[in-house]
């Protein structure tokens, strides 16, 4: 379209009303950058179109979650948190478990934080989590990075994690960075979880999200998060990290460690993904739809647990039930099974009106390659038009969640910039509906739509181009000695990486940090 704009005349209408000053408007119009209101795509849009469940299809998950919570309940709760569920409402057991009453559920539901806001260190990337709106974002804890130059895997690093946080800073259309590998270079728990936190807030300026090995880690890391900050009320007032917090060992059983970590999170004033991660046929029921029973029933456990701590603390209603190749008992994070189960789940988490979140975007395939195409692209499409206002992993992840490509996050926001435009949708007013336009083209006009003021006006609003995908004809691809798109995704990476080095944090900051905390992120990668 573009090379057809620039090379046709358009006669018999006037030039500034056609071709508003020919190609080099067209140009221009293209450089300069769009207000992020009227770009194509952008964080926090909306969409329900597609909905695996019915009206009574949610009724029913729903009163089997109560059922299942009332009879079955929880199983190895920690001393605190029977205090605390016990405390406003839920019942422990003779046989040790905790369960949990219909009016009890409910009434943390309707008690719970709505339109949360995930905040960043700069405002411009903040999140608001009403509604569907829809929010594409990294996560995982892959232990490998892909070496797409040499087909192979390696240990993930410490600077792996930062070179990632650094090349989503540049991407519009992955709005989060929560932590997709680990730096397998970092043998200390308490040192892994406060130098992952560092690089992930010293490489983005975007909302990170990160995890906590056990308890006692978190105070050192808040210590830290309140230094970027400028104090502890400063990050309490915007909380720029958030906690991805696995509570729960499926099925229905509660993991000590990280209910711990959950306990020291909101005490400091840190949101908190309840993340469920079942597999289904595995650690959930085989049958889709009892995996996403479980999932809700364990995220509502967790809801009440946080609530009972501080009513009303920002939480992500993460249901994150996972898909076993049944074959193998493997997991299969690229399947029609995942897209399913994640879209069922936003249908859930808005039937509770909660801001929610799942995974999609997951590739089985070991390379960015056409299966890798094809997983990411129907997994990210579908939780995105069922209006997942979270949506994790949903660029880099390969080997099921076991490998990480830093050329895949550049290929994925190609592909995450059409799954945006598809949740967009189609607006249908007056101006679109084109009459006018119609009318002038076929009868004052050359009996095309190149040149015209509508075209000319919409093309950067109306349409999303692929950053690295290849748009040219077979004869320019060849004259341009036939690159692929990995091949364009590595330049674009060393790119990135040589001249992209984010500068938030004051180096008097650093070096506050780098005298208080064992810092192992050398100062020459930045």
């Amino acid at each position: 379209m573009s090379k057809l704009l620039d090379e046709i005349d358009v006669p018999g209408i006037e030039r500034s009303k056609r071709r508003s000053g020919g190609r080099q408007a067209r140009l221009a119009l293209r450089a300069a950058p769009l207000d992020r209101s009227v770009r194509p795509v952008r964080p926090g849009m909306t969409s329900d179109n597609y909905r695996p469940l019915s009206a009574h299809d949610m009724d029913r998950i729903h009163e089997s979650v109560l059922t299942i919570l009332e009879d079955v309940g929880m199983g190895q709760p920690i001393d605190s948190c029977i205090a605390l569920c016990t405390g406003v409402g839920a019942i422990h057991g003779a046989d040790g478990r905790l369960r949990f009453p219909r009016a009890l559920v409910m009434e943390t539901v309707r008690n719970a934080c709505r339109d949360l806001t995930l905040h960043a260190q700069d405002p411009v990337h903040d999140l608001h989590l009403s509604g569907n709106k829809v929010h594409f974002g990294t996560a995982g804890a892959a232990v490998h990075i892909v070496d797409v130059e040499q087909r192979a895997y390696r240990e993930s690093l410490l600077g792996d994690l930062y070179d990632a946080a650094r090349i989503v800073e540049t991407l519009d259309n992955i709005h989060f960075f929560q932590r997709p590998l680990v730096a397998r270079d970092i043998a200390d728990p308490c040192d892994l979880d406060i130098n992952t936190l560092y690089a992930s807030v010293l490489g983005t300026t975007k909302h990170v999200g990160t995890s906590f090995t056990v308890g006692e880690n978190v105070r050192p890391c808040l210590d830290l998060l309140h230094l970027v900050a400028g104090g502890e009320e400063a990050f309490r007032a915007r909380p720029f990290v958030s906690n991805s917090n696995c509570f729960v060992v499926p099925p229905l059983r509660f993991a000590a460690d990280a209910c711990l970590v959950l306990e020291e999170c909101v005490r400091g004033g840190m949101p908190i993904l309840l993340l469920s991660a079942g597999q289904a046929g595995a650690t959930a029921p085989a049958a889709i739809a009892g995996a996403v029973v479980q999932a809700v029933a364990e995220v509502l456990a967790g809801l009440v647990y946080v609530n009972a701590l501080s009513k009303g603390h920002p939480a992500i209603f993460g249901t994150w039930p996972f898909v076993s190749d049944l074959r193998t008992g493997s997991m299969s994070g690229g399947s029609g099974e995942q897209a399913l189960l994640s879209a069922a789940c936003a249908q859930m988490s808005h039937y509770y009106d909660l801001p929610g979140g799942a995974a999609a975007g997951i590739a089985d395939s070991k390379l960015p390659d056409v299966q890798a195409g094809y997983e990411k692209g129907i997994t990210n499409v579908m939780a995105g038009l069922s209006g997942l206002n979270m949506i994790y992993e949903a660029a880099g992840m390969h080997a099921s969640l076991l490998g990480f490509s830093l050329e895949s996050l550049i290929i994925d926001n190609d592909m995450l910039g059409q799954c945006l435009r598809c949740v967009r949708g189609i607006e249908v007013n007056e101006q679109t509906l084109s009459l006018a336009t119609i009318e002038d083209v076929c009868i004052n006009g050359p009996g095309h739509y190149l040149g015209h003021e509508q075209t000319l006006s919409m093309m950067e609003t109306e349409y999303i181009y692929p950053v690295i995908g290849d748009r040219t004809s077979p004869k320019e691809w060849v004259e341009r000695g036939r690159p692929d798109i990995i091949q364009t995704a590595i330049a674009e990476k060393n790119r990135i990486l040589s001249t992209i080095y984010p500068r938030h944090i004051s180096c008097e900051v650093d070096a506050a940090i780098r005298a208080q905390f064992d810092i192992q992120l050398t100062q020459s990668l930045y």
